[in-house]
C-alpha cells in the first residue's frame, strides 16, 4: 500500500494529456504545461528519451555560418511541428521521435539574409473531417511566403494562394532580396492566419512596410491588413507625424510572436522600431505606434487600443517578445492581464481588454540627444514593477577583465564614451547603450504560473556601444574600419552611418561584471522580484581555467509546469535546466549535444511527460551547432 498511494496520488492530479498546440504553449502565450508528473523530486532522473536529427546543417546557403535554430515544436494529435531556417517543416512522431514527413521550402541559397532563424509554425483545423487540408500547418518563410501544408501529408494545400503559397513581399514596398522575412510563426483567429514580419531596420529610412496581414485560412485571400505607422489622416496617432517624414518612414513591424484573446476577438501585436532605428532625424516625434503594444480586432484589423513603450527609438529596443496574456491578482481583483517584457528589462502589465495600467506606468524625464538633426523624446515611461537590469550609467569602476591588463583596457574603453544610464542616446563620440540591443529581454518572452502568480524570464546585462558617423566618415570607415569587429550600416537617407558593437575586452570578454545572464521571477501578487539567479556558465565559451563564470546572456526563453518547474536552455552553454519556480535553486541540468538557444515544451502523452527542446546552436553567438530535437523523460514513466 505504501507504494501504491504515491502513484494513485500521482493518476488524480497529472492529466493523461497535456497539451502544447500553439507556439506558447497556448494562443496567449503563457508558456504553461499543466502536467505535474516531473517534479522537484524527481527532475535528477530526467533521461533522453529519444533524439530527432532534421539533417538540416544549412548546407549550400550563403548565410549557413549565421544560422540559428529557434523553433519551439506545437503539439497536434500527437505529432510535433516545427521549421527550420531554411524553410523545411518536420512531422515528428511525439512518442517515438520517428519523423512522419518533412517539407522543403526550397528558399533562395544565395542571398544575404537579415534575419537567420524560423522560430516555428501554426496550426488551424477546419470542419470537414476526413477532407485533405482539413487540418492546416502554416508558416513563413525567410523570403517572404506564407505556406499552408496538409497536417497528416505535408502536402502544399493547392487551394491556399497559389498551390499553396501567398507571396508576402506584394504590398510590402521590397527594398532587396533577404530583408523582408518571416521568423516567427503566424497567429490563428477562427478562420484567419495572421503574419507580422522581420525588417532587416537599419539600413535605410525608406524600408519595407510594417504591416500585419489577416489571410483567410482556407482559401489565401487577403482579408485585411493593418499598418503601425499611421498613414492615413483617419488613424489615430497620425497628427503626430510630420506627412513627408510619415511616407517615406518604413518598418514599425512586428517580428516576434502575436497573441490573440478569441473571447475577446482580439489580437496583439508587438511592434518594433520605425526606420532606421539609430537616428530619428527623418521621424521626428513619439512616433506612434512604433515600440508598442497594439490591439486589433481579430476579425477586421482595426485598432482598439495602443500602449508605446519606448518613444521615438534610437536603441534598437524593440517590442520583441510575445504579448502574454493571463488572469492577475492585483489589489484583490482579478483581470485580465497583458504582461509584455521589453528589451529595456521592465516589465509591462496592462489590462488587455482596455490598455489601462495594472502597474502603473511613468513617464521620466531621459538624457537629451546633442546631435545635430536629432530632436530626442524627453520622457520615457518606465514601469513601476522592478527593472529586471540595470538603469545606471556604466562606470569605469565597473569594468572587468579576466587578466588586469584585460580589465584596464576595458576601463579605458568605458571612460571614451557617453554613459548616462538607460536611453542615453546614441552619439558622435559613441555611446554606451545598457542594455544593448539584444535586451534586456529578447523574443523568449515570459513564462506564468497564473495560480501562484509568478512570471519567469530570461534577461541579458552586457552593455554595447553606438556611435553615429557623418556621411564621409562613415564611407571611410567602410573602406578601412578603425573598428573591425563593429557592424556598420547605411542609414541611407539620413546624414550619418552607424556602427555598433559589444562593449568587449580583447579577449571577447564583456567590459562589465558577470552575471551577464540572469533568470529572474517576479511575483505579481506583491509586485517584487521573488528571486535571480545566474543562467549558464562560461563553460562552453571561455577557455580553461575561465570556464566557469556564472551568467552568461542567453537567447531563448523559459516554460513553466504544474508541478513548480522552470526548464530554459537560452544560456552560450550546451545544456537544458530545471529550477525551482519558488525559490530559483537549480535541480537538474542535462548536456545537450548543441546549443539549446530556443524555448523548450512540454506534453504529456499516455501517461508520460516529456521535455523537448530544438539544440542547433546560434551562429551569431558561436555556439555549438546542430540539427537536434531532443526529448527527455523520466525513464520509469509510462
Amino acid at each position: 500500500m505504501p507504494r501504491i498511494l504515491p502513484l494513485l496520488l500521482l493518476l488524480a492530479f497529472s492529466p493523461a494529456f497535456a497539451d502544447w498546440s500553439h507556439y506558447g504553449g497556448d494562443a496567449g502565450g503563457t508558456r504553461f504545461v499543466p502536467a505535474r508528473q516531473i517534479d522537484a523530486g524527481n527532475v535528477s532522473r530526467l533521461a533522453v528519451a529519444w533524439t530527432y536529427r532534421t539533417g538540416d546543417l544549412g548546407e549550400g546557403y550563403r548565410d549557413s555560418q549565421n544560422l540559428a535554430f529557434e523553433a519551439t515544436p506545437i503539439l497536434v494529435d500527437g505529432v510535433l511541428y516545427l521549421s527550420t531556417p531554411t524553410g523545411q517543416v518536420h512531422a515528428i512522431d511525439a512518442r517515438s521521435g520517428e519523423r512522419k514527413w518533412m517539407f522543403d521550402g526550397a528558399l533562395p541559397r544565395d542571398r544575404n539574409y537579415s534575419e537567420h532563424t524560423s522560430r516555428g509554425v501554426s496550426f488551424w483545423r477546419g470542419d470537414t473531417p476526413g477532407e485533405p487540408c482539413n487540418s492546416r500547418v502554416f508558416f513563413g518563410t525567410r523570403d517572404a511566403r506564407l505556406l499552408a501544408l496538409d497536417a497528416y501529408s505535408g502536402e502544399p494545400c493547392a487551394g491556399f494562394g497559389e498551390r499553396g503559397v501567398v507571396d508576402l513581399n506584394a504590398g510590402s514596398r521590397p527594398k532587396w532580396p533577404g530583408n523582408y522575412l518571416i521568423t516567427s510563426p503566424p497567429a490563428i483567429y477562427r478562420d484567419l492566419v495572421i503574419s507580422g514580419s522581420a525588417v532587416g531596420d537599419n539600413g535605410a529610412v525608406d524600408l519595407e512596410y510594417g504591416i500585419v496581414r489577416a489571410f483567410n485560412a482556407i482559401t489565401g485571400e487577403l482579408a485585411w491588413r493593418f499598418d503601425p505607422l499611421p498613414r492615413s489622416v483617419a488613424d489615430a496617432g497620425h497628427d503626430a507625424w510630420r506627412r513627408q517624414q510619415l511616407a517615406k518612414t518604413g518598418a514599425a513591424n512586428a517580428w516576434a510572436a502575436l497573441s490573440v484573446d478569441e473571447a475577446a476577438g482580439l489580437v496583439y501585436v508587438p511592434t518594433g522600431s520605425a526606420s532606421p532605428d539609430y537616428y530619428g532625424g527623418e521621424r521626428l516625434g513619439s512616433n506612434p505606434h512604433a515600440n508598442s503594444v497594439i490591439a486589433l480586432d481579430a476579425a477586421t484589423g482595426e485598432l482598439r487600443w495602443a500602449r508605446q513603450l519606448v518613444h521615438h527609438d534610437l536603441w534598437d529596443y524593440d517590442v520583441p517578445a510575445q504579448p502574454t496574456l493571463a488572469q492577475v491578482v492585483h489589489g484583490g481583483v482579478r483581470r485580465a492581464a497583458l504582461i509584455q517584457l521589453a528589451k529595456t528589462g521592465m516589465l509591462y502589465v496592462f489590462d488587455r481588454l482596455t490598455g489601462e495600467d495594472i502597474f502603473p506606468v511613468e513617464e521620466r524625464p531621459v538624457p537629451a540627444s546633442d546631435v545635430p538633426g536629432e530632436s530626442s523624446w524627453p520622457t520615457q515611461p518606465f514601469s513601476t514593477l522592478p527593472p529586471l537590469v540595470e538603469q545606471r550609467p556604466l562606470t569605469p569602476d565597473d569594468a572587468f577583465g579576466l587578466t588586469p591588463v584585460d580589465r584596464w583596457l576595458c576601463r579605458r574603453e568605458i571612460q571614451r564614451y557617453r554613459s548616462r544610464g538607460i536611453f542615453t542616446p546614441p552619439s558622435l563620440e559613441g555611446s554606451i547603450v545598457w542594455p544593448s540591443y539584444i535586451g534586456g529581454g529578447n523574443w523568449g518572452g515570459v513564462a506564468i504560473d497564473q495560480d501562484r502568480g509568478i512570471v519567469v524570464t530570461n534577461v541579458s546585462h552586457i552593455p554595447s556601444v553606438v556611435q553615429l558617423l557623418p556621411r564621409e566618415e562613415y564611407l571611410a570607415a567602410l573602406e578601412d574600419p578603425p573598428f573591425p569587429d563593429s557592424q556598420y550600416t547605411a542609414q541611407s537617407g539620413t546624414p550619418y552611418g552607424m556602427r555598433r558593437q559589444m562593449l568587449v575586452s580583447p579577449l571577447g570578454v564583456p567590459c562589465s561584471r558577470p552575471p551577464w545572464g540572469t533568470l529572474v521571477a517576479v511575483n505579481l501578487n506583491s509586485g517584487r522580484i521573488q528571486w535571480q539567479v545566474p543562467l549558464g556558465t562560461s563553460e562552453d565559451i571561455a577557455p580553461w581555467p575561465f570556464g566557469d563564470i556564472a551568467g552568461t546572456p542567453a537567447i531563448g526563453g523559459p516554460l513553466v509546469t504544474a508541478s513548480g518547474l522552470v526548464f530554459i536552455g537560452a544560456a552560450l552553454d550546451d545544456y537544458l535546466r530545471a529550477f525551482d519556480l519558488d525559490t530559483g535553486r537549480e535541480l537538474w541540468k542535462g548536456r545537450l549535444p548543441a546549443g539549446g538557444q530556443a524555448t523548450p515544451m512540454s506534453y504529456q502523452l499516455d501517461g508520460r511527460q516529456y521535455v523537448v527542446i530544438a539544440a542547433g546552436g546560434h551562429g551569431g553567438a558561436g555556439t555549438t551547432a546542430g540539427d537536434y530535437v531532443v526529448a527527455y523523460a523520466l525513464p520509469d514513466s509510462g
